[in-house]
């Protein structure tokens, strides 16, 4: 068994041992030559990016290269073309995806000013006083549930009661807190 050898790059790009699987039209070359300018200016006005209207000219130019021998009139290239552009452009709108929208202005805030750590701290012992006045069995659910960030499970399991008892124990607790009086002024 022989193994083909590749003796030159040149001698395999020469036009001559070159195959293509379609003729070129060279009317088309002809025509993207001639028209490429103004066709470019018609692409720019359908995006707002230069790249993206490059990209889209050649786009249309593909399908029309593609539609070349069954395109009739080639008098009526152009208006084959921005249609081209058109549909293409329309097809590209309705497949995107907005992740993302252009404004003026961040809509995130610039940062939340840092509070006062007197106020804070007064705030942490408000917080603590109100805690220590709930029923041991319902502090002690507010306390695994959010100071030691355990799931109502693991309340459940630690405490060996159900998880509907942690749910409904905590929903009282935190009605508790929200109408103690020494929390009001952070509401």
């Amino acid at each position: 068994m022989t193994t083909p050898v590749c003796t030159s790059a040149s001698d395999a790009a020469t036009p001559a041992t070159r195959t293509l699987p379609y003729a070129p039209y060279p009317s088309f070359a002809s025509y993207v030559k001639a028209r490429q300018p103004v066709l470019l200016r018609t692409a720019r006005s359908l995006t707002a990016n230069p790249s993206d209207a490059e990209d889209l000219l050649q786009t249309a130019l593909t399908k029309t290269y593609v539609a070349w021998d069954r395109i009739e009139d080639h008098r009526a290239l152009d208006g084959y073309v921005r249609r081209a552009l058109l549909n293409t452009r329309t097809s590209q709108w309705r497949k995107r995806k907005v992740d993302e929208f252009a404004c003026d202005e961040l809509p995130e805030p610039e940062g939340l000013p840092a509070g006062d750590p007197a106020e804070q701290q007064a705030l942490h012992d408000a917080m603590w006083r109100a805690i220590t006045k709930l029923p041991a069995r319902q502090r002690a659910m507010v306390v695994l549930r959010y100071y030691e960030d355990l799931s109502e499970a693991q309340t459940a399991e630690v405490l060996g009661v159900s998880v509907g008892t942690v749910k409904s124990a905590v929903s009282r607790a935190l009605g508790k807190l929200r109408e103690d009086p020494e929390l009001s002024p952070v509401r």
